[in-house]
């Protein structure tokens, strides 16, 4: 018996020691990244997640009652800890290894892609309802309206998302809104899916579609306008990068996966002349490709965002003009509709506030008039409240 009690001792100053060395540690680390939290130079932009940071919250009393300044507080540490990028990275490896399938709203799908989920849209009929006014704004004008609304590669490659991933058909809201609307509309999707085997459509890391995506779309407005479509082999075809790591890259924390090739295409015939009304810049080319060496890879596409972006062409097959109010999945398709076109004018209506009708009206040369979004981001964008 007392050679029990010795050993139970002795295991129990042992476990005492192992508690105290523990604690020791964290508090070691503790220390440790707190000092390298208030040492370390803080970013203002993470490349990673794309987005800006949080700041220094404004300290007040009445913040501090309400507990905004502590919530800021928090979002400001959580945004700085010291090596977030790394734990972020081994928490989605270590999700992704115990067989989760969506992480941050990022489904992990097949063949390596990235897709982002679709969720229940609630503005389905506030949508319709603007763009329908947006439509009788334009009654008696010269023009030929006309709606796309383009799905994302969790409706086109559904075949590819996680056994039992909630299904919602993007394009059956998109029939209500076409409907709700009135405006004529240009269905890309039965293309898209047609096309799917011949290449990527989507990129694996980010939310937009390739270029080739946006080929196809092009073809779809082209038969529905009654314009011969540019062939790619008539173009010229130049991958300028190797390696972008887009939004859903971001969302989903996986900062070892590979990246995606972006290849642009020019057509030797045409004479451009891009205007940035906003910043006064111009340029003979509807590319940036400063934006490569950058994490934002994909707005070297009409050179990020503008209001208002006027591209004339000299070597047009025709003197139509065209308006095109859009988000940024049209950026990649203007470089195919330029060449049809004397002059597009390009809206982005979440910038640009002096109203895309009246402007219209001030302009008897526009023949025709593209609405173009992509069905993600379209119940939420702001961008269509103001379009007219």
């Amino acid at each position: 018996m007392e050679g029990l009690k010795k050993q139970m001792e002795k295991v129990q100053g042992r476990g005492w020691w192992i508690k105290g060395l523990t604690a020791w540690l964290l508090g070691a680390m503790t220390i440790i990244l707190m000092v390298f939290f208030f040492l370390s130079d803080k970013k203002e932009f993470s490349e990673n997640e794309n987005r800006y940071l949080g700041k220094v919250p404004v300290f007040s009393l009445d913040k501090v009652k309400s507990g905004e300044y502590m919530n800021d507080l928090e979002a400001y540490m959580a945004d700085h800890f010291p090596f977030r990028d790394f734990f972020m990275g081994v928490k989605a490896k270590a999700e992704m290894a115990v067989g989760k399938k969506e992480i941050n709203g990022i489904y992990v799908a097949r063949d390596g892609f990235l897709i982002e989920e679709y969720k229940k849209p609630e503005n389905t009929e506030r949508v319709g309802r603007i763009l329908k006014d947006f439509a009788k704004e334009l009654e008696g004008q010269d023009v030929g309206l006309r709606l796309m609304l383009v799905p994302t590669a969790v409706y086109v490659y559904e075949d590819k998302l996680p056994d039992h991933a909630p299904a919602r058909n993007q394009m059956e809201t998109a029939e209500q809104i076409y409907s709700i609307s009135g405006i004529i509309p240009i269905d890309c999707s039965g293309d898209l899916i047609a096309h799917k085997e011949e290449g990527e459509l989507y990129y694996k890391t980010d939310h937009h579609w390739t270029t080739l995506g946006a080929y196809v779309g092009y073809q779809s407005y082209c038969r529905e306008m009654g314009i011969d479509a540019v062939s790619l082999e008539e173009m010229t075809a130049q991958t300028v990068t190797e390696d972008f790591c887009g939004t859903v890259y971001s969302k989903a924390g996986d900062y070892d996966r590979t990246g995606d090739a972006i290849t642009i295409y020019t057509n030797p015939s045409d004479c451009l002349k891009v205007e940035y009304m906003d910043t006064g810049e111009v340029s003979d080319s509807l590319y940036n490709l400063e934006y490569v060496d950058g994490k934002d890879k994909y707005s070297l596409f009409l050179n990020n965002l503008h209001p208002l972006i006027e591209v004339t062409n000299e070597g047009a097959d025709s003197v139509r003009e065209l308006v095109l109010v859009k988000d940024s999945y049209a950026n990649s398709m203007v470089p195919f509709l330029a060449h049809h076109y004397k002059k597009i004018y390009i809206f982005d209506t979440r910038y640009y506030k002096q109203g895309v009708s009246a402007f219209i009206k001030e302009h008897p040369a526009i023949t025709d008039v593209l609405v173009l979004y992509n069905m993600n981001t379209l119940d939420s964008d702001l961008g269509i409240r103001g379009i007219y």
